[in-house]
């Protein structure tokens, strides 16, 4: 929300949102109809090799594979650090004194990684009963800001209709056009991870109906409800911005919120938007491992004979859970670099899903393999939906890898290029690495998920190995 502020002003907070919802369903819809052709836990990795030419489908799959783990991974960073950042807020508004530093914070943040940890290996079925709490208590908490705020806000503070749809001011130093595009962060990654319940699907019943139908549910929802939500904080934030953006508390819509209830209420709304948060990200948690569990299986991941297991009490990938958990701890010493390094973990997550996201829709109409659909397809609105949701995915990687100002500095420079970048560029490093690359013996994703499947690709790894040592030695 931050971001949306600083580049306009209200009325920009609605319009961000009904643009983003529009291209948001159209990424959701083609995720769709891959989870409902081809649901595996595998999702974005195992799409890309089967739809893309023979010719580049191993390395294709490898990219998108260390892509996805990683991005999942800074998923997680990404929604705990906010967690953190929103208790922080919080200690603040009910102390009125309290200024958290960033030490604290970071200690904050690894307090709610573990316990992130901790749920995501729970069993399956536990899991699954927690998610409809975290959907109740969403939809409750908007419902609760929706009808509250606008009561609880003076009327000399409420704006007019003409000035929350009509008043455009923008605050950056980038051109207007590019603002307004800047500012779609918010919304991205508030709304996203779209195969995330593709990563659970061989956890699930009827996954070829359930998963795509739930991805589009989701998004719908995801999109609906915080387009309603924007329109009620624009109506209720008051005409001036600046004093909002520079409060102690630090969050903008905890500012908005307390200058609307009293120190209690706005501390018991607070709460509910902090667990919201922390649901989410034991949701993230779980999709991440889930992901990593995916491509350790194919023995792509370094330590794979290790992650690859099954706790066998919970039925649950819990070596992946603690992996993505220790991960996402390491990248969160990021924030000590400060506000630039920050945005880029926030940045990472649009950039790095949209990147493994276009590929394997690119692949399934531009692939020289025929597509069967499952029970959940578009029909003939299938391939225009698809490239909408390709273009705009391009689209939004470009511009969301610019620096939030012009001629950046070292301190304000947008430094996702470098993050994703650099996994892009170390995943093929290690890909075309001499004798132990997975040149020689990644073959994508494999056909037989029992507990000897990752003894047969060892067998096939060192036996390309052993075939490339003789052939040196000859």
């Amino acid at each position: 929300m931050v971001l949306s502020l600083v580049c306009f002003r209200c009325a920009h907070v609605i319009c961000q949102w009904a643009t983003c919802s529009v291209f948001l369903m159209c990424i959701a819809l083609a995720i769709a109809e891959l989870g409902s052709s081809a649901p595996t836990s595998g999702g974005l990795y195992y799409w890309t090799h089967k739809f893309s030419s023979p010719k580049y489908r191993n390395l294709l799959a490898w990219i998108v594979g260390y892509t996805n783990t990683i991005t999942y991974i800074t998923g997680i960073l990404g929604i705990d650090y906010s967690c953190a950042l929103q208790i922080m807020a919080g200690a603040s508004i009910g102390t009125g004194t309290f200024v958290p530093t960033v030490y604290q914070t970071y200690g904050v943040f690894c307090a709610v990684l573990i316990s992130h940890g901790i749920v995501a290996s729970l069993a399956t079925g536990v899991l699954a009963r927690l998610q409809w709490s975290f959907i109740v208590l969403n939809i409750t908490l908007v419902l609760i800001i929706l009808i509250g705020l606008p009561i609880a806000t003076p009327s000399e503070r409420m704006n007019t209709a003409s000035y929350t749809f009509g008043n455009f001011t923008n605050l950056t130093l980038w051109p207007s056009g590019y603002a307004f595009i800047l500012s779609f962060l918010a919304p991205l990654w508030s709304v996203g991870g779209f195969d995330a319940g593709v990563h659970i699907s061989e956890e699930a019943v009827n996954a070829n109906v359930a998963v795509p139908w739930a991805i589009v549910t989701v998004t719908a929802i995801g999109c609906t409800l915080g387009f309603a939500l924007q329109i009620c904080v624009a109506f209720s934030m008051g005409p001036d911005t600046i004093s909002i953006l520079s409060d102690p508390i630090g969050q903008p819509l905890a500012t908005i919120l307390h200058n609307s209830f009293n120190r209690n209420t706005t501390l018991a709304v607070w709460s509910l938007i902090i667990i919201a948060l922390w649901m989410a990200g034991s949701s993230m948690t779980m999709s991440a491992s889930r992901q990593a569990f995916a491509f350790s299986r194919d023995g792509a991941l370094p330590f794979s004979p290790y992650l690859y297991r099954i706790n066998s009490r919970s039925g649950t990938p819990v070596n992946c859970v603690w992996f993505a958990v220790t991960i996402a701890g390491l990248l969160g010493l990021l924030t000590f670099a400060g506000s630039a390094a920050t945005t880029a973990i926030f940045s990472m997550g649009v950039v790095g899903q949209y990147v493994v996201n276009s590929i394997p829709i690119t692949a399934r109409f531009l692939g020289p393999h025929k597509f069967v659909p499952g029970p959940f397809s578009l029909g003939i609105f299938s391939k225009p939906v698809g490239c909408i949701a390709v273009l705009w995915m391009w689209f939004m990687t470009i511009a969301l890898l610019f620096p939030t100002e012009p001629a950046p500095t070292a301190t304000n420079m947008n430094y996702s290029v470098v993050v994703i970048g650099g996994v892009i560029l170390l995943s093929v490093i290690y890909f075309y690495f001499p004798k132990y690359g997975g040149v020689y013996w990644f073959n994508g994703p494999v056909a037989n998920v029992s507990e000897d499947t990752f003894a047969d690709v060892k067998h096939d790894r060192e036996a390309s190995l052993g075939r490339d040592s003789g052939t040196k030695s000859g």
